[in-house]
């Protein structure tokens, strides 16, 4: 009988050792974020202290983007290291696999940290799939509160499913599900750190935990806490601006960071990531949890010509933003903070968020899945080594929204630093080489160049390849 008690010691002892070796990882995903939306990138306007502090001790890459520049296919893309153009993503009818939105056992990368041992959690927008099926509960989550359906909220304010100007809700706000208790004027954000902070204070069972905190901020509707308003139109009356607001560039384009109600949205959730670093400095896990910081696509700054909808801010000097697949639609801030996986406090390797399914898995000594994360790949070497490798990438993007957000139809290739797009529907190439050429200004396209037919080839192969819709 002793003997049995000392193998049940020693089991339950190691599994504590394991866990405690293990590494735990938070990403912290922000809805909207433009990369030049933080100070430590050199934003005027905005102020970001902790999400500034986080770079400054940890991992900032110069080259991150996101599969896709809208909302839902960026997170497919996350959740599954797979480029959307893979599943049908987006659709212009939004049926994709007989109407869903993943394959069938198609494994997300929450499953993949649950299936080898880790405690998995999911708080907010998930906008992945109508049906409860696809939610993060059922997608390799062990808990999940708010991720559903919704785009973004009606209110950022309690009750979050009652509208506070009825007008200018769009197709996307949607009835967020699992909050439905609360506080009157209990605000979104608040409310999904306070949630889970209740996660990282609880015991796990003994895991390491695997958790996404996906903010819907700082997504439409522009709302946010008074104090933070007052702060930033205070700061608003004692800057000067050059030039006009709004240039005709690729739709409407606007050129100022000059939105007090946004400038307080990004406030939000950078006082957001500070409360859960001082959470697990607190708890003695900061050193041994990665933390991600990242965007799903760049920041919401242009429109339609005949749009008269707000915009949220700038990405100059990059071009465009948010539904373009230019470098400000794609392009977004990455960090990776928390426990010390490098040296190196800048990297510069071209990565996209299809990578974080293997590279997590892959820092964390875990089985990489490369059935599963087709497009992905592991930059763990990269990051440690601070060396960059040129690769090859790839945007498609068949539901052009011209009216929304001025954007059409394309399909884009970035080749070490070539970067071709083909609108399609127009049969037009445009060129740009990102080394001399970052901000995409000088077409550099030629029908007989070596380079221009090798990247329309790439680019017709891939199509092909992924079946991607046109």
């Amino acid at each position: 009988m002793k003997n049995i008690y000392n193998i049940i010691f020693l089991l339950l002892f190691s599994n504590v050792l394991w866990a405690q070796e293990k590494k735990n990882v938070l990403i912290f995903l922000v809805d909207d974020l433009g990369y030049f939306d933080i100070s430590h990138h050199d934003a005027d306007f905005y102020e970001t202290p902790n999400i500034d502090q986080l770079a400054q001790e940890g991992v900032d890459f110069t080259n991150a983007y996101v599969a896709h520049p809208r909302c839902l296919p960026s997170r497919y893309a996350l959740q599954t290291g797979r480029y959307p153009a893979r599943a049908g993503i987006p659709a212009k009818n939004e049926n994709t696999i007989k109407g869903k939105k993943f394959y069938d056992n198609e494994k997300t990368i929450g499953q993949a940290f649950k299936d080898q041992g880790y405690h998995t959690y999911f708080a907010g927008k998930w906008h992945l799939g109508h049906e409860e099926d696809e939610w993060p509960h059922n997608k390799g989550y062990d808990i999940n509160v708010a991720g559903c359906a919704a785009g973004a909220p009606q209110s950022y304010f309690y009750p979050y499913n009652v509208p506070k100007n009825p007008k200018k809700i769009g197709k996307g706000h949607g009835k967020i599900i699992g909050l439905d208790e609360g506080e009157e004027g209990e605000y979104l954000t608040d409310r999904l750190t306070d949630e889970t902070i209740k996660f990282l204070n609880t015991d796990h069972d003994g895991k390491p935990f695997f958790a996404v905190l996906s903010h819907y901020g700082v997504h439409t509707p522009f709302q946010a806490k008074k104090k933070d308003i007052k702060k930033y139109k205070t700061k608003l009356e004692g800057m000067t601006f050059e030039g006009p607001e709004y240039t005709k560039q690729d739709g409407t384009m606007k050129m100022h960071q000059n939105n007090p109600v946004y400038g307080a949205m990004v406030a939000s959730v950078d006082e957001s990531l500070g409360r859960i670093v001082k959470t697990l400095k607190a708890k003695g896990m900061y050193e041994n949890t990665i933390i991600v910081f990242t965007s799903d696509h760049g920041g919401l700054s242009n429109r339609g010509l005949n749009s008269n909808r707000d915009l949220a801010t700038s990405n100059l000097p990059l071009r465009a933003g948010k539904g373009h697949t230019y470098e400000g639609g794609t392009k977004v801030p990455l960090i990776f903070g928390g426990a010390k996986i490098s040296k190196h406090g800048v990297v510069h390797q071209v990565t996209t968020n299809t990578d974080l399914y293997p590279t997590l898995l892959d820092l964390c000594g875990l089985n990489l899945y490369p059935t599963e994360h087709l497009d992905g790949i592991s930059i763990k070497n990269n990051i440690k080594k601070g060396k960059s490798e040129d690769r090859t990438i790839f945007w498609h993007s068949p539901k052009a929204r011209p009216n929304s957000t001025g954007d059409i139809h394309v399909t884009v290739a970035r080749d070490g630093d070539f970067k071709m797009m083909y609108f399609y529907k127009e049969e037009r190439y445009e060129l740009y080489n990102l080394k001399t050429d970052p901000y995409e200004t000088k077409n550099i396209y030629n029908a007989n160049d070596p380079k221009s037919k090798q990247m329309a080839q790439m680019i017709t192969s891939w199509i092909a390849e992924t079946k991607a819709s046109i």
